[in-house]
């Protein structure tokens, strides 16, 4: 059955208009970006199909070109789409933090912080530099590692704080093994930022681990 055969409040464009966008499911949301099915298959089907080959939206987001495009119903076009949409996303969540205060909505920066971190095969060391209002002034990969370590030097975080002239900052990272419970190893290295910032009154707000699905917050535990 072709997709102009289904009732049209089954439609996903049109439930999409009439009941939002939360309404629609995984392969609802697809069908919309791929907009055309393959021949003998409609949208929808070719949709729900990825996402069952992929094992879930995310997995399919997060390919090579390579393994996106050797898929039917894919090809350069369509993964080039797929980036520009995922980096607008993640500019969006970026603008939204950096134009007010991050610790005001910590939903949003940890969704910002895993859809940044969350599927690097490599452990990275991220900061978000902050001013005296607990504003973003910058955010950036400060250190990048191996696949489960990445090495941090508390000189070079201080010396780019006072760069920037940060008040405060949030830090994150990665474990690219999927579990986020943060190491004895976080933990240290967190108190040793926490004290040699300090010694030029900057504060350290929070520390967020990222893995597959949870971010763990420091501040949250009581670490902070």
């Amino acid at each position: 059955m072709g997709i102009k055969s289904l009732p049209t409040g089954s439609m996903p464009r049109e439930k999409l208009l009439s009941r939002g966008a939360q309404a629609l499911t995984d392969a609802e949301l697809l069908a919309i970006f791929l907009r055309t099915g393959t021949q003998g298959v409609n949208v929808l089907e070719l949709a729900d199909h990825l996402i069952c080959e992929f094992g879930s939206l995310r997995k399919l987001f997060a390919a090579t070109r390579q393994e996106f495009c050797t898929h039917k119903g894919l090809g350069a076009a369509k993964y080039v789409q797929l980036q520009a949409c995922l980096e607008m996303s993640q500019r969006y969540l970026q603008e939204t933090l950096q134009r007010g205060d991050a610790l005001t909505s910590p939903q949003q920066t940890k969704l910002y912080l895993s859809g940044l971190l969350r599927d690097r095969q490599r452990e990275a060391f991220y900061i978000l530099f902050l001013d005296n209002q607990h504003r973003v002034i910058s955010s950036e990969v400060m250190f990048e590692g191996t696949i489960d370590s990445a090495s941090v030097y508390p000189r070079e975080v201080v010396k780019r704080s006072l760069e920037l002239n940060a008040a405060a900052l949030i830090l994150a990272h990665n474990h690219p093994s999927g579990v986020a419970e943060p190491s004895q190893s976080d933990r240290r290295i967190t108190r040793r930022l926490v004290d040699a910032l300090a010694l030029v009154e900057i504060r350290i707000l929070d520390h967020f681990v990222v893995g597959d699905g949870e971010v763990v917050s420091f501040a949250e535990r009581g670490w902070i």
